[in-house]
C-alpha cells in the first residue's frame, strides 16, 4: 500500500525513511503517527531528525510542453496574461497589441490581432476547468412564486479539477492522522491541519472502509462592490481541506480558494422588512439557491465516487462538508436560527439568550435535533403552535440545505471566526471603544500620551506601526489585531490603579483577551497549549464581570467558549479563518469596477474569474516548463550557476545567522574616533581580545601560532548594518527568519534592534550596538557588540508586572557592553521602553506566537 504523505504546517514534513521504532529507542521530540484504521497503515514513530523541511520530489518531465495553448505562441499568452491581470479595456488591449506588432522581433511570433480574438482564446482555454452555470430558482412568498438567478460551479466537479492535477496530487492527504511528539515522558498529541483533528477522523469512521473523505471548506458572505455599497455581490468560496494550509489558503495559485457560487441578493421590501415570514422567505431563497451548488455533492454523498487522481491512483472519494467559515450573521443563516434576539442565539449550542456572558457548558445543537424540531412543528395544527415550537429552539420554518448531504451536521461544521468575533468584534467593537472612552474621561493629556507611547514603540516586520490612534477610525481587521497586541504596552502607564481604577481593570481584562486570542492563533496546538488557552478564556470571563460596568451579554462574547473545541475538532483556527476569503472580495471589487458595464454584473465577474483561474494554471505550467530546462544549470532561488563540490552535488549548508549590508573595513583607532563618546565602546579592542582568547579554545579552534590574540589599534574589522537570523519556532518547529538592523541611520532614523542571546545558563535579552566580522588567521568570525539587559528584577516588581502579563528586563550600565558571536543569537526581539523607570523595558511578547510562548515560559519559571 502506498505510504501517504505526512503534512505539517512547516509547511510539509516527510520522513526520509519511515520505520517502526522500538520504545527503547524513542528519543526526545520523536513523532508518532497513528493512521485511521480504514487506511490499513500501521502506526509509526519517526526520529525528528529524520524529517525534512520540504517534500521530496521526483525530477520528472513537465506535464505540458505547450502550456500556452490554445494561444498560438508563448508570446501571445504572456501578452494576453498582462492584459488580463491589468484588467485592460477593449481599447487599451487593442492599442497594446498594435504596439507589440510594430515592435516585435526575435524568434517567437506574435499573432494576436485584437481584443475580440483574445476573449475568444480565453474562453477556449477556460474549458480545461469546470465553468459556471446559471440556474433559476423558484421560492413562493405571499401567494406568489419569486424567481432568482443562481450562478455556480458544480462543487463536486470543481473538486475533481483539483484532484486530477498532477502538480497538486502529491500534496493531497486522504487518511486521518493523529500526531504526537515525545516530551521525554510521554507522547503529547499535537494538532494543526484538518486531517490531524477529530472531525476528519470521525468523518472517515462513518464511511465505508475503502472510502476516502474529500473534505470541503465553504465560505459565504455579502461583499460591497461599488464604493458606496449600492452594488453588492454574494460570493461562495470553496477550499479543499485535504490540501495543506500553505496551498489551501493561497488565493492566487491553483489549489487555493476559488469562487464557486454567487448567491442572489433579495432587494429589501420595506412593506415586509423584518417580518418573520419575510425573513423566513429570504432564508429559503438562500438555502434553495445553495442547493444548486451542493446538488452534485449531495448525490455522491450516498455512494461515493471512484476516481483516478493526478497520481494515477484510483480512490473511492466521499464528499464531506467539513468546515463552514462565516461571520455570525451568515452562520445564523446557515444554521437557520433566529439570531441575536432568539431564545437561543448560538448556532452551535443552546445557550439561553440571557446567559451569553457566562462561561459555561451548554447542550450542543445537532442536525437530528433541528430536523426533528422542524418536522414536529410542521405537524402542529395551527400556525401559532408551529411558531411557538420553532421559537422554543430559535429555529426557522425552512428546510436546511446541508441536511440533504449525508454525514454533514451544519452545527458541527460551523467554525469559530477570529476575524469577526475577536479582532473586529470583542476588540474592535467593544474593548477598544472602552479604552477610548476611559482615555477621553481622563482628558486631552491622556490622549496625547497614548499617541506618543504608540509612536515610541519599536517597529517590527508584519506589524503595523501606529503614530496616532485616538483620532483614527480603524476598520481593517488585521490592523485592529495589531492594535490590540500593542495596547497594553502603550497604556500601562496611563491606566494605573491609582489614577483610573476601572481603566486599570479594563487593561487587565484586555491582557487576558490578548492571551486567549494569541493561543487561538497558534499554527500548531498541543494538549498543553489548548489547556492554557481554555484557562485564558476562563480568566478573561472572570475579570470582565460586573466591575467593568459593561453588558457583555451578546453572541461574540459567548462564541469564544467554542474556540478550543473547534481546534480539537478541525485543527488550527487558520483552517477556517474568514480572512483569506475576505481578501478575495478586493479582487472581485476590482473586476466589477474595471471589467463590467455595471449591469447584470454577476455573470461578467464570474466569466472574468474563469479566465483568471485559467491564466493562473497556464502560468504555473509555464514556470514548471522553464524550471525543467534550467534545473541542472542554475540555482532555483538565486538563478545563479550552481557551485558544485568534489562530489558533483551542490554544497548544502544551513546558516543560522548571516551578516549583511557591509560598510567596509575600519581600524580600531578609527572606530574609537567616531564612537569614543559612547560608553559601550569603552575598552572595545581589549574586550574583543578577551572574547577571542576565550571563545576560540572553548570551540576547539586553535589560537594563531598557539599564542593569545593581541589586536592592535591599526588592525581592521569589517562593519555590517544588517543581520538575518534563522530560528526554529517552538510553536510549529519550522524555520522562521528575523531581519535585524544595527544602523545609525535606517531610513533617516537610528535603528538598533534587540535580540535573545543563548548562554550556558539561561538566555537573556540585549540590544545590538555594533556588528562586525574579525579575520583571525584564515577564518572570518561574525560578531556583535551588545548592551545586555539582564539585571535581576525583584520578585515584588515581577508580581505587579504579571497583573498585566508583562515581562520586564533591565539594562546594565552601558559601559558593561559585551561581545558575542552572532551564532549565539537565538532570534530577534522587540522591547518597549517603560516610561516610568529609566533603563527598564518590557518584552513585546505579542509580536508573534513564538515570542509569546517563549515569554510565557519565562513567566512560568519560579521566582528567584
Amino acid at each position: 500500500m502506498t505510504q501517504p504523505y505526512l503534512t505539517f504546517t512547516r509547511p510539509i514534513l516527510l520522513p526520509t525513511s519511515p520505520i517502526l521504532v522500538p520504545m527503547s529507542l524513542i528519543l526526545l521530540d520523536d513523532i508518532k503517527v497513528e493512521y485511521h484504521p480504514h487506511s490499513q497503515i500501521s502506526s509509526t514513530v519517526h526520529h525528528f531528525s529524520e524529517f525534512t523541511r520540504s517534500r521530496m520530489t521526483e525530477h520528472t518531465v513537465p506535464r505540458n510542453n505547450t502550456p500556452w495553448e490554445p494561444f498560438r505562441t508563448r508570446l501571445d499568452f504572456e501578452i494576453a496574461e498582462i492584459a488580463l491581470e491589468a484588467a485592460m479595456t477593449k481599447d487599451q488591449t487593442n492599442r497594446l497589441l498594435d504596439l507589440v506588432h510594430r515592435s516585435a522581433s526575435g524568434n517567437d511570433k506574435f499573432t494576436l490581432q485584437n481584443h475580440d480574438e483574445v476573449r475568444s482564446l480565453w474562453d477556449l482555454a477556460s474549458q480545461r476547468y469546470t465553468r459556471f452555470q446559471n440556474d433559476t430558482v423558484s421560492v413562493p412568498f405571499d401567494s406568489e412564486v419569486h424567481e432568482f438567478e443562481m450562478h455556480y460551479r458544480p462543487l463536486w466537479d470543481w473538486g475533481l479539477d483539483l484532484l486530477r492535477d498532477k502538480y497538486l496530487a502529491p500534496h493531497f492527504v486522504f487518511d486521518a492522522q493523529r500526531l504526537s511528539k515525545f516530551d521525554g515522558e510521554r507522547f503529547v498529541r499535537f494538532i494543526d491541519e484538518p486531517w490531524t483533528a477529530d472531525a476528519f477522523w470521525n468523518a472517515q469512521s462513518q464511511l465505508p472502509s475503502d472510502a476516502k473523505p474529500l473534505a470541503y471548506i465553504l465560505y459565504a458572505d455579502k461583499s460591497k462592490l461599488s464604493s458606496f455599497g449600492t452594488q453588492k455581490g454574494y460570493p461562495i468560496i470553496a477550499r479543499i481541506a485535504n490540501l495543506p494550509v500553505h496551498i489551501r489558503n493561497n488565493n492566487t495559485a491553483l489549489g487555493g480558494g476559488r469562487v464557486v457560487g454567487w448567491l442572489p441578493i433579495i432587494v429589501e421590501n420595506q412593506e415586509h422588512a423584518k417580518k418573520k415570514n419575510y425573513v423566513d422567505f429570504k432564508n429559503a431563497v438562500w438555502h434553495t439557491s445553495f442547493y444548486q451548488l451542493l446538488a452534485s455533492v449531495a448525490q455522491h454523498s450516498n455512494t461515493g465516487y471512484w476516481f483516478e487522481c493526478g497520481d494515477g491512483i484510483k480512490r473511492r472519494l466521499w464528499p464531506v462538508i467539513l468546515i463552514l467559515s462565516a461571520d455570525y450573521e451568515e452562520q445564523c443563516i446557515m444554521a437557520l436560527i433566529r439570531g441575536l434576539k432568539g431564545k437561543f442565539p448560538c448556532p452551535v449550542c443552546l445557550v439561553p439568550q440571557d446567559e451569553q456572558s457566562v462561561l459555561a457548558t451548554h447542550e450542543f445543537r445537532t442536525r437530528h435535533q433541528s430536523e426533528d424540531v422542524l418536522r414536529t412543528a410542521r405537524l402542529k395544527p395551527s400556525e401559532k403552535e408551529k411558531e411557538a415550537h420553532l421559537k422554543a429552539f430559535s429555529l426557522r420554518n425552512v428546510e436546511n440545505v446541508f441536511s440533504r448531504v449525508r454525514h454533514v451536521d451544519v452545527h458541527r461544521a460551523l467554525s469559530f471566526d477570529r476575524l469577526h468575533t475577536n479582532e473586529e468584534g470583542l476588540w474592535g467593537d467593544h474593548l477598544w471603544k472602552e479604552v477610548k472612552f476611559w482615555i477621553s474621561d481622563l482628558g486631552r493629556d491622556a490622549a496625547v500620551k497614548l499617541d506618543k507611547n504608540f509612536d515610541g514603540l519599536p517597529r517590527w516586520p508584519d506589524l503595523t506601526h501606529f503614530s496616532s490612534v485616538i483620532a483614527v477610525d480603524f476598520t481593517d481587521g488585521t490592523v485592529l489585531g495589531d492594535l490590540s497586541k500593542m495596547i497594553v504596552f502603550a497604556a500601562q502607564d496611563i491606566f494605573t490603579s491609582s489614577r483610573c481604577k476601572l481603566g486599570h481593570l479594563l487593561l487587565r481584562c484586555i491582557r487576558h483577551y490578548i492571551e486567549f486570542d494569541i493561543y487561538a492563533s497558534l499554527e500548531v496546538h498541543t494538549e498543553h497549549t489548548i489547556a492554557a488557552g481554555r484557562l485564558a478564556v476562563q480568566k478573561f470571563s472572570e475579570i470582565m464581570a460586573p466591575e467593568t460596568l459593561k453588558n457583555w451579554n451578546f453572541p461574540k462574547k459567548h462564541l469564544v467558549s467554542h474556540i478550543f473545541d473547534d481546534i480539537i475538532s478541525k485543527g488550527a483556527t487558520r483552517n477556517y479563518s474568514t480572512k483569506p476569503n475576505e481578501k478575495m472580495h478586493g479582487s472581485l471589487r476590482k473586476i466589477y469596477l474595471q471589467c463590467t458595464n455595471f449591469k447584470n454584473v454577476a455573470s461578467q465577474i464570474l466569466h472574468y474569474d474563469e479566465w483568471l483561474l485559467t491564466s493562473t494554471s497556464m502560468r504555473t505550467e509555464l514556470d514548471e516548463l522553464d524550471e525543467y530546462y534550467k534545473r541542472n544549470t542554475c540555482d532555483p532561488e538565486t538563478h545563479e550557476a550552481l557551485d558544485l563540490d568534489d562530489t558533483g552535488e551542490p554544497e548544502s549548508t544551513t546558516i543560522h545567522a548571516h551578516l549583511g549590508s557591509r560598510q567596509g573595513n575600519h581600524s580600531f583607532s578609527d572606530i574609537m574616533l567616531s564612537h569614543g563618546t559612547d560608553r559601550a565602546f569603552t575598552n572595545f579592542r581589549m574586550k574583543l581580545n578577551g572574547f577571542l582568547n576565550g571563545f576560540l579554545p572553548q570551540h576547539n579552534i586553535p589560537l594563531p601560532d598557539g599564542k593569545c590574540i593581541h589586536l592592535r589599534a591599526e588592525d581592521m574589522i569589517t562593519v555590517f548594518h544588517f543581520l538575518r537570523v534563522n530560528y526554529e519556532s517552538i510553536v510549529d518547529w519550522r524555520l522562521h527568519r528575523d531581519l535585524l538592523r544595527c544602523n545609525p541611520k535606517f531610513y533617516g532614523l537610528p535603528r538598533y534592534d534587540c535580540v535573545i542571546v543563548k548562554t550556558a545558563d539561561k538566555p537573556f535579552f540585549a540590544r545590538l550596538v555594533y556588528m562586525f566580522s574579525c579575520l583571525i588567521g584564515n577564518t572570518d568570525f561574525p560578531l556583535a557588540l551588545i548592551h545586555p539587559y539582564d539585571v535581576g528584577i525583584a520578585s515584588s516588581r515581577r508580581r505587579r508586572d504579571n497583573d498585566m502579563g508583562l515581562w520586564r528586563v533591565r539594562a546594565k550600565p552601558r559601559i558593561s557592553s559585551e561581545i558575542i558571536s552572532v551564532q549565539s543569537i537565538i532570534r530577534g526581539a522587540a522591547l518597549a521602553n517603560d516610561p516610568e523607570t529609566d533603563g527598564d523595558y518590557f518584552v513585546i511578547h505579542t509580536v508573534d506566537t513564538d515570542m509569546f510562548l517563549r515569554v510565557k515560559a519565562l513567566q512560568d519559571q519560579p521566582s528567584t
